[in-house]
């Protein structure tokens, strides 16, 4: 299954376009997060093997991406594997990255659709964890994507927000060492620019499971969470259009508190606005390079 589907190939039916319809009449979120937990279980409950309950899940992710292609939701985060998951066997885990190899195989395939979709995809995580062979396509997928536009899929392998954090303070650090910002622009609105992954709207967990296994905890701490009993693969557009409208509910209360947020951090000198925007500019440049040059 591709990851953006044709035109021809998004066939809806009536009530889909109805229901999507009556949602985009109130608030859509920009910026929706999945955990995407229940492979294995699905595998099981199927009678089959694990591998194959994570190709379901594949399969599933490029179904639910048409459904937020649908509802012009301009930026998607998937946590796909955790640096935690290196602990399972090796079996599994050289399975998972065999299917991590054909599946970014296939989407450097698909570049003109990303193209004509503004589709950039950003690959983050403790890339170095990954096989050789696999860094390489991850690289190359982000660098063949990296001037679209429109809309924006994050996949997050060998990640823990843990280290996307630290990894922020480290960029702090390099900005201070090059004299691109002061210690005194040091700030809560300066470390969450630093961040790779900007703030989530919505952040759906599949399975049952209430937690949030080290996953954009920073940038959901505003979030509507959306822990729905149903396992990855089994997701319905049902589901989904739950989360989305529960959000719509909560519309005002989220708002609110995010605006406090900005107020209560927002920095107010205009030099050292100025000094964080251009420390952005080149801390975004600076990741562009490596990518390129790897």
């Amino acid at each position: 299954m591709a990851l953006i589907a044709k035109e021809k190939e998004f066939e809806r039916s009536w009530w889909e376009k109805y229901l999507s319809g009556i949602l985009q009449q109130g608030p859509i979120p920009n910026h929706v997060a999945f955990i995407m937990d229940g492979n294995r279980r699905f595998a099981a409950k199927k009678h089959v093997e694990r591998i194959e309950g994570h190709r379901k899940g594949f399969d599933k992710l490029a179904e639910m991406l048409r459904w937020c292609q649908d509802l012009d939701i301009s930026e998607v985060t998937l946590y796909a594997f955790s640096a935690e998951n290196f602990k399972r066997s090796k079996e599994e885990v050289d399975s998972l990255m065999e299917l991590a190899r054909s599946k970014f195989a296939q989407i450097l395939e698909e570049q003109d659709r990303l193209k004509e979709h503004g589709v950039r995809i950003s690959i983050i995580g403790e890339l170095h964890l990954l096989p050789q062979d696999l860094q390489e396509l991850a690289y190359k997928l982000m660098e063949c994507t990296r001037n679209n536009n429109k809309c924006r899929l994050n996949v997050c392998v060998a990640y823990t927000s843990r280290h996307e954090m630290t990894q922020a303070v480290r960029d702090i650090t390099w900005g201070l060492e090059h004299g691109l910002i002061e210690k005194s622009d040091i700030s809560e609105q300066l470390f969450e620019k630093a961040l790779q992954i900007s703030s989530v709207d919505v952040l759906v967990r599949t399975s049952g499971e209430i937690r949030l296994s080290d996953f954009l905890l920073w940038q959901s701490s505003s979030s509507y969470l959306s822990f729905l009993n149903v396992l990855w693969p089994e997701l319905t557009i049902w589901d989904f259009y739950w989360s989305v409208l529960q959000y719509q509910r909560c519309y005002k209360s989220i708002k609110k508190q995010q605006i406090a947020t900005e107020l209560n951090t927002a920095l107010t000198d205009t030099s050292s606005v100025k000094r964080m925007n251009n420390f952005i500019n080149s801390l975004c440049a600076k990741r562009d390079c490596f990518t390129e040059c790897v």
